[in-house]
Order: structure tokens, then sequence, then C-alpha cells
């Protein structure tokens, strides 16, 4: 019984320990705050390589380049991103020509060596062969090939010891010529790095970064699935070095959004980098050429606004019309839904983000912040160890001491994967105890309750179970309420669970207070078990823990198990598994929504500014105000509950976003309360009309044909 006592206590505490965690958090968040309102300029980038490739299929290639570049700059696109060059690149740059042995000998007029399959260039002029040539020997020399002077026509070239097929694989450094036609055409220039450059060299990285930086070169994206250094971290510390150098540059990164898979070694870059990450949304090729204008503008507002998105990097191609019998590119569309007043430029402008050089994060680590996380550390422990209480009762206080020692291991062995674990645990926790208060309170005020039934006095238990062993009767009415008292409970309920919930939302958010998070290098780990959790929790809490008859859980248990199964079981377990599917299906970034909600998203949005999600307001916490209602007068509507732990989960989960603005958060949270209130309070509306219909005029007749 003391032990008893004491855990009772424990669990005062323990809340008290939550409160402090939330309070401490607080500052946490006007911390990240302050971060996110730090940069606001966003950048438009146009791939370059692509211009080339369409223009190579142009009757007038350098026309058409030139005709697309100014088109582009008018329109606000200011900035063009360059590849490290290829042979097949410079060749459609004008800057040079290359043939294969067979080529190069009718050239000239002879009969090509079949005993050799060497490679020819050719440069297109004066000035190509002094600025081009350099990179193509230095490249060369880097691979170690053997090459030679060679001449045709009056113009300059090599003849290299090896096939056009694998001289084409070779990568050399930055085109000088574009470059400079770029800068001079007033556009800012992104250079995409390869890692396919091996091995590393930290010199000639250097000169390059001090050439690009010439340039205006502020920051560099990573082209392929490595960042440059990665091959050769090992062996070379490469990775180390370009970070060093990137660092002692001051430029910076920047991070392709929603790649299947991170780009290796971006994170130690980002690292090395103090940060100094830029995040990108990438519109493909195939995009460029389907999506429309309104959803182009729609979809680069709600990155920049919902998902911290700084940087937005457009593409084009080639698409062959056999009905028109033309090749058509995106270029002239893409263009036009980009500028003018009324284009993706001047809406993100109006909407706070203006056109120009992309910048990172400003942040900092103030000495006070150490102390506040271990206070929400403290308090992510505390509510793990509540919701393990509930189910294992007396255990608060050991519960409590070994997730201490715990964490204080996992924090010696990652930091990181303490922040993410406990994060998880205080996300499932806190809507799980606001269902499992609400139950209880539900539970004491039904307990011992008597209703006169067809003349019978039947005694209902705490939580209106029948006992397993009474005689079968499918009616079981808890006593009766009025309908506004019901109604004022049902309220009151609802926001005691709400900001019970809502407790774990600064905990969230302080343990996840990291920079890393905000850029996606790191993410919340646990979506499903998020998305699940609760709901199984609750579920199973209302089915073997609330029992009139005193049963245990194990005892309960078994004989729910040895119920029969009746088709109506089959078909409730298949309606339970479709809707968990579509429910999984609707989680992460990649889940599928209907085309009626998309419709409903986008009046939403443009109503509001901020879209409440879907599963609060419409699927959540109408079916628990609902239920909050009912369950004083109808067991089954304990069921409506389980549901309604969608809304609670939903509005946790709305903060382990951490890319999106936590101002976002907040409101999309607040829009979510107040329309699922709305809806809820419809539904209780209807169900009290039908109810009263049913009573005053389908009731009697079953009454006249039981007499």
């Amino acid at each position: 019984m003391r032990w008893q006592r004491w855990n009772r206590r424990a669990k005062t505490w323990l809340w008290i320990i939550v409160l402090a965690g939330v309070v401490a958090s607080l500052p946490l968040g006007l911390s990240r705050m302050q971060m996110e309102q730090s940069a606001n300029t966003v950048e438009f980038v146009f791939d370059y390589i692509d211009l080339l490739e369409v223009s190579e299929q142009q009757s007038n290639p350098r026309q058409y380049l030139e005709d697309k570049l100014d088109l582009l700059k008018d329109a606000g696109i200011g900035t063009m991103s360059v590849y490290e060059s290829t042979l097949r690149e410079l060749q459609r740059s004008g800057r040079l020509v290359y043939y294969n042995e067979r080529d190069a000998a009718l050239l000239q007029g002879k009969l090509a060596d079949e005993r050799v399959n060497h490679s020819y260039i050719l440069f297109s002029g004066a000035e190509e062969a002094e600025k081009i040539g350099p990179l193509i020997r230095d490249g060369l020399d880097r691979y170690g090939v053997s090459y030679a002077d060679w001449s045709f026509g009056g113009r300059q070239g090599l003849v290299v010891q090896e096939p056009l097929a694998a001289l084409n694989l070779k990568t050399f450094d930055f085109d000088p010529m574009t470059l400079e036609e770029l800068t001079e055409a007033g556009f800012h220039i992104l250079p995409r790095f390869s890692d396919r450059v091996v091995p590393y060299d930290s010199e000639r990285t250097d000169a390059q970064l001090v050439r690009l930086k010439e340039y205006g070169a502020t920051r560099v994206l990573f082209d392929g699935e490595k960042a440059k250094g990665a091959s050769d971290q090992g062996e070379l510390k490469s990775l180390d070095s370009f970070g060093e150098l990137l660092k002692h540059h001051g430029i910076g990164l920047t991070v392709i959004e929603n790649l299947k898979k991170p780009q290796q070694g971006i994170n130690k870059l980002a690292y090395l980098s103090q940060y100094n990450v830029v995040r990108l949304y990438s519109l493909s090729p195939e995009e460029s050429l389907e999506i429309s204008s309104t959803v182009l503008k729609e979809r680069f507002l709600l990155a920049a606004k919902d998902r911290n998105i700084r940087m937005f990097f457009l593409n084009t191609m080639l698409q062959s019309s056999t009905d028109s019998g033309r090749l058509n590119d995106s270029v002239d569309k893409l263009a036009l839904a980009m500028g003018g007043e009324d284009g993706a430029i001047s809406l993100l402008e109006k909407e706070g983000f203006p056109n120009g050089v992309a910048e990172s994060f400003q942040f900092d680590k103030p000495s006070w912040e150490k102390p506040l996380r271990a206070l929400s550390v403290l308090g992510a422990v505390a509510l793990i160890a509540l919701l393990i209480s509930a189910f294992i009762p007396h255990t608060a206080i050991p519960l409590f001491l070994l997730g201490l020692a715990g964490s204080a291991g996992l924090y010696v062995l990652n930091s990181s994967l303490l922040e993410q674990a406990l994060a998880l645990g205080a996300a499932v926790s806190a809507p799980t105890l606001a269902l499992i208060w609400v139950l209880n309170r539900i539970y004491a005020r039904t307990i011992g309750s008597r209703r006169m039934i067809g003349g019978e006095a039947w005694t209902v238990g705490g939580a209106g179970h029948p006992s397993l062993a009474q005689e079968s009767r499918t009616t079981w009415v808890f006593p009766e309420v009025s309908a506004p008292r019901r109604l004022a409970m049902a309220l009151g309920w609802f926001v005691g669970a709400t900001l019970i919930t809502l407790s774990a939302v600064p905990i969230v958010f302080g343990l996840l207070n990291n920079i890393t998070y905000s850029l996606v290098l790191e993410q919340f780990r646990g979506v499903s078990a998020l998305h699940f959790g609760p709901l199984v929790l609750v579920a199973i809490y209302v089915f073997l823990y609330e029992d009139s008859e005193g049963n245990g859980v194990l005892k309960r248990g078994l004989a729910l198990l040895k119920q029969p199964i009746t088709l109506l079981w089959v078909l409730g377990i298949a309606i339970v598994g479709a809707i968990g599917f579509y429910y999984l299906s609707r989680t992460g970034n990649n889940g599928q929504v209907p085309p009626l909600e998309l419709l409903i998203r986008g009046w939403l949005e443009s109503a509001f500014g901020v879209r409440p999600r879907f599963k609060e307001f419409m699927l959540g916490h109408p079916p628990l105000l609902l239920g909050l209602f009912l369950a004083i007068r109808y067991r089954a509507a304990w069921v409506l509950m389980i549901v309604g732990a969608m809304g609670q989960l939903t509005m946790v989960s709305t903060f382990t976003h951490i890319h999106t603005p936590l101002y976002i958060s907040i409101i999309r949270t607040l829009l979510g309360l107040g329309a699922g209130l709305i809806f809820g309070l419809i539904a209780i509306g209807l169900w009290t009309v039908a109810e009263g219909a049913f009573r005053k005029w389908v009731m009697p007749r079953f009454q006249q044909k039981s007499a």
C-alpha cells in the first residue's frame, strides 16, 4: 500500500516535470522562429545544359540560346547552373569539334589507320584554343592520357591516344568562356560539382573555387549521388579538405529536396561549412512540360512558405509532337509562368520572399540552450513513464529512473538518436494519455449506474461492459443527462484532452531544436509509429482496461478471444484493415491524396493562407467530440474516441515537420481545432435531430409491435 501511495504521488510529480519541460522548451521555440525569419530571399536557377541540349536541335543554335537567355533574364530568373565540362558539352557550346579515327581520316582525305583508334579535337578558333586548350590538357594529364598537338585547316587541336567513347566519359574543369558569357549577361552562377574527378586533388579544387569565386559564385550544388570528395574520404580525407576549402572561401552548399537518398557526404560537408546550406526544390524536365502556370505558382509558394525552400531549380527538355510535326520545349512556358505581374516571382515577392541570391539561415547556440534542452529531455522521459504506468500500474518511479539512466547512456553513444527516440516517445505518449484521461473521466461518471429497461433493473458497470457470463442484451444505456449538460461536458473533456496532447508539442520541438532538422539533413523518425501508436494503445485501453466486473487484463483478453467469430466480425476487421491501409498510405511525403481532398486543400489554402490538416478537422476532431457527447449514454460511442485519437496525434505530428516554420504549424493547428469544433458541433446537432426523430416516430412503432 505504501508503494502504491508513493507511485500515485510520483505521477503528480511526473506531470510537474512535464510542465517544467514544456515551459523550458518555449524559449527554444522562439529562438527557432527567429532563425526561420533570418533569410527570406529566394533564388531561381535554370539548368544551362538543358538549354544547350535543346539549342542543338534548332536551325540556328547560337541565336536560339541568346534569345532564350534574354527571355529568362527578363522573366526574373537570375541564376544559371553550370556543370563541369565534357567534350560533348564543349562541342554543344561551340568551343570545339571532335572526331574518331575514321572521321578524322575522312576529314583529311586519307585512309584511316586500322592499327590505332585515337581521338581528334579541333578548337573553333584562336580564343577557344587559348582558353579551352589548357582545360583539356590539364584534364588529360590528370587522367594520365597521352596526347599531342594537331592542326587542320589553320585551326589548332589535339590528337588524343584514347578511343572517343572513352574520352567522352572524362570530366574536365568548368568552361571559362561559358562562365564569362553568363556573367556578362547578368546571371549569377551556380556551379555543379561531381565526384567523378578522382583522385581528389586539394590544390586543383582550391584553384577551382578561387576562379568560381571571381565569377561571383556563392554556393555549390552537386551532380550525381555523391558530393565532391565522398569517394576518397576514407583514404584522402577529401570531404574534410573540401569542407575546409568551402568554409575558407565563404562558399555554401545547396541541398536538393525530396531525393530518394541523400547525396553521399552532404551531411559531413554541411557540418564543416557551419551549415551554410540552402534547400532547393527541383522542377523536373517532364513536369516543366506538363505543369500548368497556376499549379506551378501554388507549388512554389507552398515550398517557400511551408517548407523553407529558398532556391528553385528549373529544367527543360525537347518533346517531339507527331501531331504538329514540331519539337517543343518548355522555356517559353516557364518564362511566362515565372515573369510578369501575375507570375510566380511576383507572387512570392508579395508574400514576403524577394527575388535575389539565396542566403542560409542564421543561427547560434546560446549558453542557456543546453539546460533548457535537458529539461525537455526530462519532460519527455516523464511523459513516456506516465504512459507505460497507465498500462502497468505502480511502476511510475522505476520507469522514470530507468528512463533517465537509459537516456544518459544513449546520449553518450548518439545524442541525435536520443533526441529522435525521446521526441517519438513524447509524441506518442501525450495524445494517448489525453484519451486515457478522457476515458477515466467517463468511467468515473458512469460507474455503478442503474437504469430501468423494459421494467427490469439493470446495473451498468463503470464502462458499461456487460459481464461475459451475463445474459446477452444489446441495449446498454447510461443515465439520462440533458443534452446541454452533455455538450458542456464533452467540450470540457475535449479541451482537457487537447491541452494534454499539446503538452508534447514544445517538448518535441525543444528536443529537435537543431539546424540539421530545419535543413532536413536529419529527420524525425517513426512517422508510422506516431500515426498508429496512439490509435492502437487507446483501443487496447478501451477493450482490455476498462472493465466493470473488475476482471484483470489477461482474463479480459482471454474472454474476448473466446468470443465466437461471426461474419460481422470478419466484415468489421476487413473494413478496419482497409481504413488502416488508406490511413498509412496518407502518412509521409509520398502519401496519396484523393482529388476531392485536393480541391478542399486548394480552397483552404486560398481562403486562410495556411491549410489545416484534413485528418484533424474532418477525420479526427469531429468523431472525438461526437463520441464524448454520446459516451455518457452509449457504450458503443467509445469507438468514436478511438477514431478521434487521429486528430489528437495529428496535432503533434504537425510539429514534427521541423522544416515547416513554427508559426505556420501553430496557425495550422489552431485552424484545425476551430474547424474540427465546428464540424463536431454540426455532427452533434445532426445526431440530436436524428435521435429525437427516432424516439418520436420510430421507437413507438416498435413498442406497439412488441406489445
